[in-house]
């Protein structure tokens, strides 16, 4: 097979009219064109061919959409790899559930790459489905589907000398595979510390200053864009001098987002601001390549023939996506097949009562989360107290709703916060994909909406959901609580009216099922609730909610 077009040369910042030969999924040769005797009224001289566009960290699980679902809207944006940490499901599942990940995705053809999950579970202070200690690092380490250690969220544990932490990190090392990064704000000493532990990635820089930090001291930085957390415009400016050590990735993508667009929407924004293109390719298709020794070809003589043909250098509208040779996606269309699977999950909790979210308290005041559109990170803040018969409840009309943690796993009481800004003025809104542990969180303006919206999950067994006095909808998520069993286009479509249901109840947020999802996010500052109580994330210690 040939494919002719004009061939971008990110290696040698060059661009020029050829054909590549395609012979059992490698390439086995690239022809330069002699420009005297090309037709140039050929359509497909008109197009350029650029290596495909790589995901540098993405948990496939907050899709919503198993890995080969996933993969039949991915490849029509140009993705034609992944860099994926199961983290989601190993903390539902454990094991089983990164070997579920990876045996889904080899029956597609987009190349996913799987990390061994780092903290599961995340924290101490919460609770998990499974644990993954340092042992089950090493046996995971050893397996060639694994290509790296997933990111390492406890910060403290590697700068405490944490034995366990510091066994996986070496585990990792021990097999020539790299660490990734977690460590929001870290700056000064502590990150100098963190990165000399052997850790090579952060995707979680919130600021230019922090960013630029953490690359003078030899850090990749993972430029993030995601449904909820959005760091493009505070990292942009970096890309131009430090392009040899950056990536893009999404982190989090919601299946409504998925369908518009992936790393190709953040090339177009890079190009729009006058960034030269070959550093924005290096970017997004070059350097997780090589950063992770993928198997990923890079279009060039030898290579498996992955790449894709773009209308311009402009807008990046992918027109085909070729991976191993194979054409798996023309002009939208995929032509990735959906694959049977098994449903696999894990919810033992059984339905709760109206009390069990009351909050008795006498407290003038109470300490309640700030949450911040967009932003991963919330602030803490003190509010006045609206108390009725003796319980805590949630002030619609400023904005301060009440908002519960359910442990999914066993019978246990439920946690309760209060949360500004999600701006409900009726009904409750829950999710059982709340990271990391995913409990069912839920929140609501009375305790009757939020009590409603916790058992129609659990009836079940996961999902998304919106309920008022006179409706509720659920986008149902059987597979470990987290994914659909169902196409990204019918999850898309469900989960987008479910959207639209929260904002005509009030939120104002871009994405609130997105932001909610992450209000249990502990490794997170400043202020998060886990099944187990009230998170400061700062001194990474449980707080009251009452204060004084």
């Amino acid at each position: 097979m040939i494919v002719k077009g004009n061939i971008v040369d990110i290696q040698n910042n060059r661009i020029y009219k050829g054909q590549i030969q395609i012979e059992n999924g490698k390439i086995k040769s690239i022809q330069e064109i002699n420009h005297s005797i090309i037709n140039i009224k050929e359509n497909n001289f008109e197009n350029y061919i650029i290596p495909g566009f790589v995901d540098a960290h993405i948990h496939i699980e907050s899709s919503m959409l198993v890995p080969s679902e996933f993969a039949k809207i991915a490849v029509t944006h140009g993705t034609v790899a992944t860099v994926s940490d199961p983290h989601e499901i190993a903390n539902v599942l454990g094991v089983k559930g990164v070997d579920f990940m990876i045996e889904n995705g080899k029956k597609v053809p987009l190349k996913f790459n799987f990390g061994a999950p780092s903290c599961v579970p995340a924290t101490s202070f919460e609770s998990a489905g499974a644990i993954i200690d340092s042992e089950a690092i090493k046996l995971m380490m050893e397996n060639p589907d694994i290509k790296y250690l997933a990111e390492m969220m406890n910060y403290p544990g590697v700068l405490f000398d944490d034995a366990e932490v510091l066994k996986k990190i070496q585990h990792a090392k021990d097999n020539n595979k790299p660490v990734d990064g977690h460590a929001p704000g870290l700056r000064g000493d502590d990150i100098s510390k963190y990165i000399s532990a052997g850790i090579t990635t952060d995707h979680e820089c919130f600021s230019y200053d922090e960013a630029l930090e953490k690359l003078q001291k030899g850090m990749k930085v993972i430029i993030r864009e995601g449904s909820a957390a959005k760091n493009f415009e505070a990292l942009i400016d970096l890309l131009p001098n430090h392009f040899e050590n950056m990536m893009f990735c999404s982190d989090d993508k919601h299946p409504d987002d998925l369908l518009v667009g992936h790393i190709n929407e953040l090339c177009e924004r890079a190009v729009s601001k006058g960034i030269d293109v070959f550093k924005v390719l290096k970017v997004a298709c070059i350097n997780p390549v090589k950063h992770y020794n993928l198997d990923v070809g890079l279009l060039q003589k030898g290579d498996a023939a992955d790449f894709i043909v773009v209308e311009n250098l402009e807008k990046f509208k992918v027109l085909k996506t070729y991976i191993n040779g194979e054409l798996v996606a023309e002009n939208g269309k995929s032509f990735v097949k959906s694959v049977a699977f098994e449903v696999l999950n894990n919810f033992n909790t059984d339905k709760k009562s109206i009390v069990d979210f009351e909050f008795k308290s006498s407290a003038e005041k109470i300490r309640v989360i700030e949450a911040l559109d967009g932003e991963l990170v919330t602030n803490q803040i003190e509010v006045n107290s609206l108390i009725k018969d003796g319980n805590l409840v949630s002030n619609t009309q400023n904005d301060v709703l009440k908002m519960t943690v359910v442990n999914r796993y066993k019978n246990a009481k439920p946690s309760i916060a209060f949360i500004k800004n999600f701006g409900l003025k009726e009904g409750a809104i829950a999710s059982s994909v709340g990271h990391d542990s995913h409990n069912i969180i839920a929140i609501g303006v009375s305790d009757e909406a939020i009590c409603k919206a916790v058992n129609l999950l659990i009836e079940n067994k996961g999902g998304i959901c919106a309920v008022t006095t006179s409706e509720e909808k659920i986008v149902s998520l059987p597979v470990a609580g987290i994914m659909s069993d169902k196409s990204a286009v019918e999850i898309g479509k469900s989960y987008a009216e479910l959207d639209a249901m929260a904002k005509q109840m009030g939120s104002k947020l871009r994405a609130p099922y997105m932001s909610l999802s992450f209000m249990a996010l502990l490794v997170i500052p400043s202020l998060k609730l886990s099944d187990k109580g009230l998170f400061d994330g700062n001194t990474f210690k449980f707080t009251s909610l009452e204060v004084g």
